[in-house]
């Protein structure tokens, strides 16, 4: 209860910047901006600007500053999504419990949404507020790049996408899910290292603790395309078993599945040992993310 108090609080917070970093100019190009305020303003869990923010604190990173890259995290994430719902991908209609943004508006304005949620990430990780020190500012933007490219995030998502006509195994569909949804997480959790200046083992510690994070959390996915509800999950539900897709739980099993997730969520917390109490808001965030229901 207390992590989920917490949540809704932070997510307040972060929608006033998201609110206040996508514009609503006057002029034609106004629709693409309408657009990229439905994509990332119509809500959703913010795991990933928490993860920022919770990251940073421990190192006495100061609030303006975190929030500003947790900002572009949800962004790029945002994008992620938008591109993701597209016909050319998942084809999926509903993101959210809301028509996805390319059936609220159209493929091409949601590409372009997307296109420029992305750009604008960067812009917010180089400018001067979000640190003094150029170093810092350079390490965060080469270390988004990494986690959003071919290697990360995007490699990720070829890779799903190739999964629906190939036999894919548990360690493939391990190496998919921690490019497609771990990269960005352990981007999320080393940012506030980046910001803090943290040393190199702290560093590895977090993306130790992302790694299992993101596993855990996909996972927890797999269970709710098979046991939740669209109207509780906000989209669509069955649609890796209608793919033919395999999935953790199509290897494992439901209750295999479900034990695997508990156990990497505990492994995640096991990582911040050495941060004593001051990680324990990402060792709530360990447990929450096999406990949702969405």
């Amino acid at each position: 209860m207390a992590l989920s108090k917490a949540l809704d609080a932070f997510t307040a917070e972060i929608d006033a910047v998201l609110d206040e970093f996508i514009e609503s100019p006057d002029g034609p190009e106004a629709r693409l901006f309408e657009a990229m305020r439905y994509a990332v303003l119509l809500g959703g869990k913010r795991l990933r600007p928490y993860l920022v923010v919770a990251s940073a604190d421990m190192f006495g990173v100061r609030r303006a500053c975190s929030m500003r890259v947790a900002a572009a995290v949800e962004m790029v994430h945002a994008y992620s999504l938008v591109h993701d719902d597209l016909p050319c991908m998942d084809d999926d209609d509903l993101r959210r419990g809301h028509p996805a943004t390319h059936k609220k508006f159209d493929e091409a304005t949601a590409v372009l949404a997307g296109d420029t949620l992305l750009t604008q990430a960067f812009e917010i990780l180089a400018g001067h507020e979000t640190h003094e020190m150029a170093e810092v500012r350079s390490d965060l933007v080469h270390a988004l790049a990494l986690a959003a490219g071919g290697h990360g995030m995007t490699g990720g998502q070829m890779i799903d996408l190739l999964a629906e006509d190939q036999t894919f195994e548990l360690p493939q569909i391990t190496r998919l899910q921690a490019m497609k949804t771990g990269a960005l997480l352990a981007f999320a959790c080393e940012a506030g290292a980046i910001l803090g200046r943290a040393s190199g083992a702290q560093r590895m510690a977090l993306h130790g603790y992302a790694h299992d994070l993101g596993l855990a959390f996909q996972i927890k996915d797999d269970l709710l395309d098979i046991e939740g509800d669209a109207a509780t999950v906000g989209k669509r539900v069955g649609k890796d078993a209608a793919a033919g897709k395999a999935t953790f739980v199509s290897i494992l099993g439901v209750e295999r599945a479900r034990q695997q997730a508990q156990m990497l969520a505990d492994q995640a917390a096991a990582h911040l040992h050495d941060f004593g109490a001051d990680a324990d808001q990402l060792r709530a965030l360990a447990r929450f993310v096999v406990e949702r229901e969405s």
